[in-house]
């Protein structure tokens, strides 16, 4: 097992730039190794769901962080409020998730979980996409648990929605996932059926409101036509045009003493 340098290193988080393949921890710098294939799809799958939950801030993909002067971790996603400004975060974010496959250094991984706890972080999530794949969870100052594909995770006040643990690392399932929260985005509903349902509660209120329409139409001229007064094309044409119940039953009511049926059309 790798033994951690106990003294202070000589590095601060000002001195890295972007894209330097660097981390600090407690001012000793961590090599940080480029992602294999299998990692980076898993993180894909993984950023769908973050960043389309409909309560989530922002998320950041290899977003540097700096709690202090002499520490920079950048986890592979993370979730929280991200300025849109250059340079490092300060302090940590609210969920970060880190992907861990074959080669990871678990000395470094572990140092990283409590570094993060320890300043501020609410939730460490850990896919492991090596051996049975699984999700382990990390709170402060409480013991590691596990889940497995099949369950959820939650991330209260981070979060809207519960996490499939398989699509954190399964395209297809994180594809589910993520056009569920779009949808609900878009819409406001979580499915397909709660639009359609509402397409058809649309379209049945619109036909009650034609059918009242056109039986006061109807009920009107039936009115002139049983007192004897003439309706010119002109008139015809205003009673067929109008989309507004009051005035057409306003001029139901006139009609039943008005001396011409354009006097009942301008009451």
């Amino acid at each position: 097992m790798k033994v951690l340098p106990t003294r202070h290193g000589p590095f601060l988080a000002e001195q890295l730039r972007p894209g330097d393949p660097y981390e600090l921890s407690d001012g000793h710098a961590v090599r940080c190794m480029p992602t294999g294939g299998r990692g980076s799809k898993a993180e894909g799958a993984g950023y769908k769901v973050l960043s389309t939950d409909p309560g989530v801030e922002d998320v950041g993909i290899d977003t540097g962080y700096s709690p202090a002067p002499d520490s920079l971790r950048a986890p592979d996603l993370s979730a929280g409020k991200i300025p849109d400004a250059p340079g490092w975060v300060k302090g940590v974010p609210r969920l970060a998730v880190e992907y861990a496959d074959t080669g990871q250094d678990e000395d470094d991984l572990a140092a990283k979980i409590g570094e993060l706890l320890a300043a501020g972080t609410e939730l460490v999530w850990v896919v492991r996409l090596t051996g049975p794949q699984r999700v382990e969870v990390h709170l402060p100052q409480q013991p590691m648990r596990t889940a497995y594909p099949g369950e959820e995770l939650e991330a209260p006040g981070i979060l809207k929605y519960p996490v499939a643990v398989e699509s954190l690392f399964d395209d297809e399932a994180s594809d589910k996932v993520a056009f569920r929260n779009l949808l609900e985005k878009q819409t406001g509903y979580q499915s397909l059926d709660g639009v359609r349902e509402e397409g058809r509660e649309e379209g049945r209120e619109e036909g009650r409101e034609e059918g009242e329409l056109q039986a006061l139409r109807s009920n009107l001229l039936a009115v002139f036509e049983a007192r004897g007064l003439a309706v010119d094309e002109s008139l015809r044409a205003a009673v067929a045009a109008c989309r507004d119940a009051g005035s057409l039953r306003r001029w139901n009511v006139a009609a039943i003493t008005a001396a011409s049926a354009a006097e009942a059309l301008d009451a």
